[in-house]
């Protein structure tokens, strides 16, 4: 085939889910890819302090060395979403054959949006650690869209270990990938959104969420006293400003762009252009800058500038955190981003108990949770499993599904790469 001829069935190709794209994107199963450059390299006070301050958490287990010091883990440990912030590369060196499978995007064109995210939590990251990640596609699945033709349902694994090489945690999302005709039916489907200011009567009642927040803390909740229908406090996130977005991101980091500024992000900008898309006055910014900048979003046929999904995993966590105290583990969570979180939105996040079973030696409390805004719209449901001790036994942290980040991968493309 001429390269005229390769270059006509590219475009040809371009933005729609063909069977060869399919079996480009299995290639890649298992197959280690490069991280982000972590935010934060080592666990510090004022690392886990930042980020969780910026979720709205000032639970002194994460941000006060002196009663971290006695609590069981005897140090501070980070927040459970903090291993969003950390994680130096641990794939091997990539050879001629690796590279040819990661170059390129098999669904480059295709509109992109982000389905579930989970997380599995095996031990915590303490005080002076530092952390390895191992990112790597763990499947792709073939599903039809509820608007025709096809989606393709990709799914990726970040993988963290701590620097004793011990398996901390499982960070698994999935991505669905659609024809742009799809992502147009979809954005013709949404009912115009309202924007009115607050009354004040409306801002007291968030206010008065905030004041009476309690937290479990040192108090040990037991297994043996939790009851099924047991409803977590509720908990107030909002409204959101553009403020909060910018104190996220002191604790948070840049994640999708590098960080850096001027001569820094200009170097980043060389090699990947498309990162940084020109604003109204034709100046290089940020493609993150949808989040925080509404003429960004009205160019992409968005209504207003919104929350990440990241920023309602920390608040699901910190609901659960707050209820389960310091001395219970939070193992699994796992929850959809359904709706956008608009700026001006104020979020509640809820929960409750669904179930209490022992398996294992295990004492597991499984919870339903969920993120849902003024409007009475649910933005983000899931689900989350508390392993607590009870009153003749300790509390026992879960076991990875293997001893090695490697071993971890291969459990993962198992499960997840048919």
């Amino acid at each position: 085939m001429s390269t005229t001829e390769q270059s006509a069935q590219s475009a040809n190709t371009f933005g729609v889910l063909t069977d060869a794209a399919f079996e480009r994107s299995r290639l890649r199963n298992g197959v280690p890819q490069r991280p982000f450059p972590p935010h934060n390299t080592e666990v510090t006070p004022d690392g886990t302090r930042h980020f969780a301050y910026g979720y709205g958490d000032d639970n002194p287990l994460f941000c006060d060395p002196a009663y971290a010091a006695t609590s069981r883990w005897g140090t501070i440990i980070a927040p459970p979403n903090f291993v969003y912030t950390m994680g130096e590369d641990a794939a091997p060196p990539a050879d001629a054959e690796t590279k040819a499978i990661l170059k390129g995007d098999p669904f480059a064109g295709l509109g992109s949006y982000q389905a579930v995210m989970e997380f599995e939590w095996f031990r915590p990251l303490k005080l002076g650690d530092r952390c390895q990640v191992l990112r790597a596609q763990v499947g792709v699945q073939e599903k039809p869209s509820k608007f025709g033709g096809r989606t393709a349902h990709v799914t990726n694994d970040f993988l963290y270990a701590n620097g004793d090489g011990e398996v901390v945690a499982i960070q698994r999302g999935t991505w669905i990938n659609a024809e742009r005709h799809t992502s147009h039916e979809r954005a013709k489907a949404k009912e115009p959104i309202s924007f009115d200011p607050y009354t004040d009567e409306q801002l007291a009642e968030v206010d008065a969420a905030y004041d009476a927040e309690t937290r479990r803390g040192s108090v040990t909740r037991w297994f043996d006293d939790v009851e099924i229908g047991d409803e977590l406090q509720p908990r107030a996130k909002g409204p959101l400003t553009v403020t909060d977005i910018v104190v996220w991101h002191l604790g948070w980091g840049m994640q999708l762009t590098p960080p850096g500024t001027f001569g820094i992000s200009r170097k980043i900008r060389k090699k990947a252009p498309g990162l940084y898309p020109a604003n109204q006055r034709n100046i290089p910014d940020t493609v993150q800058r949808l989040h925080w900048e509404i003429e960004r979003a009205h160019e992409l046929g968005i209504p207003m500038n919104y929350d990440y999904g990241a920023m309602r995993e920390t608040w699901l966590t910190h609901l659960i955190t707050e209820w389960m105290g310091d001395d219970a583990w939070l193992w699994k969570l796992s929850c959809q981003h359904r709706k956008f979180n608009y700026i001006g939105d104020t979020t509640w996040v809820r929960g409750k108990v669904v179930d209490k079973v022992q398996v294992e030696g295990r004492n597991e409390v499984h919870l339903e949770i969920s993120c849902g805004n003024q409007r009475g719209e649910t933005t983000t449901p899931g689900t989350a499993v508390v392993l607590l001790p009870s009153k003749d036994a300790p509390l026992e942290l879960p076991t990875p599904p293997a001893d090695t980040l490697q071993g971890v991968l291969d459990h993962e493309v198992a499960r997840f790469g048919q």
